[in-house]
């Protein structure tokens, strides 16, 4: 394969990874069937391809779909609470942003919407959302009719509505959120977080870090003593967490977010969507596997001084 033939694949990466990030919701599997799409580059006549990145987004797709399908990402799923994999603001593989649907597509919590869907309609919905391919162009991507492709979008905008963004947040304003948040947490007193939280709101889990088992809550009063006993230091919560963590406020998957940091690495993130000025819904993340790509891109970015500097 010649050098312009792998520049071209190059200059399409971050669209392609960016794309197969939205339908998996793992960096890691993105990468994988990113690099998968490259192989089945060099090993096709190009000759016969006439829109490259049509039939590139084409192959992406459908290798997602086959991924999400899969016995394996199905096992693993069930088990416990699945989370997406969390990426810091500026990682390339969030892809565009320059509208809100592109921004929501991306979303802690529409991707956990998303994961509900059957695989068609979420493709359908971020091919259509986050890229704006045309339901002529999503048709041939996935071998469907236009008409097929409309109903798919529709059920899925219906589905995600509730996991819209409160809208763009800048650094300055995800900063006070959390700290917000981390200071009625720390405080011990239970109303003070039940205040920042709304009527319906939910927590979820993944079952690492300080939670120690997959966890979800629509109580807000039991959300709050459940934070406010994880925010009390100990030194066996140290020793799980590895060390004593400095706290940080950041962005993640466009959202604020709680980064717990010990040592240059990223122990553990919440992340708290907003609604009406309030948190409707917080997502915590500490699995070390889904913080993998998170240490990275901490480790290249400026970010700040900490809210606590040693927890």
């Amino acid at each position: 394969m010649d050098f312009a033939t792998v520049a071209r694949f190059e200059a399409g990466r971050p669209r392609l990874a960016s794309l197969a990030y939205r339908l998996l919701g793992s960096a890691a599997d993105a990468e994988d069937v990113v690099q998968d799409a490259f192989l089945r580059w060099q090993a096709a006549d190009r000759e016969m391809i006439e829109v490259p990145e049509a039939w590139l987004t084409k192959v992406v797709t459908n290798l997602a779909l086959d991924r999400l399908r899969s016995a394996r990402v199905r096992r693993e799923r069930a088990v416990g609470a699945w989370l997406p994999e969390p990426l810091l603001d500026g990682d390339p593989m969030l892809g565009p942003a320059e509208t809100a649907e592109q921004r929501d597509s991306v979303s802690v919590a529409v991707l956990m919407l998303l994961e509900r869907l059957p695989p068609m309609e979420r493709a359908v919905y971020v091919l259509r959302e986050a890229f704006d391919y045309s339901h002529n162009e999503i048709a041939e991507i996935l071998d469907i009719s236009e008409s097929a492709s409309q109903q798919h979008a529709l059920r899925a905008r219906r589905h995600v509505a509730a996991g819209r963004s409160a809208g763009h947040v800048n650094r300055r304003t995800a900063r006070r959120i959390v700290e917000a948040f981390v200071e009625a947490a720390a405080s011990g007193e239970t109303e003070r977080l039940v205040a920042l939280l709304t009527e319906d709101a939910t927590a979820v889990s993944d079952g690492a870090g300080l939670m120690g088992r997959p966890w979800f809550e629509t109580v807000p009063a039991r959300i709050a003593a459940t934070f406010r006993a994880a925010f009390k230091p100990t030194p066996a919560k140290r020793k799980l967490a590895g060390g004593s963590p400095s706290i940080h406020a950041g962005i993640v998957n466009g959202a604020p977010a709680m980064i717990a940091v010990v040592d240059d690495r990223v122990a553990g993130v919440v992340v708290l969507h907003q609604r009406d000025g309030k948190i409707a819904a917080l997502h915590g993340i500490a699995n070390k596997d889904s913080l993998t790509r998170a240490t990275e891109q901490w480790k290249r970015t400026d970010h700040g001084e900490p809210l606590i500097a040693s927890w």
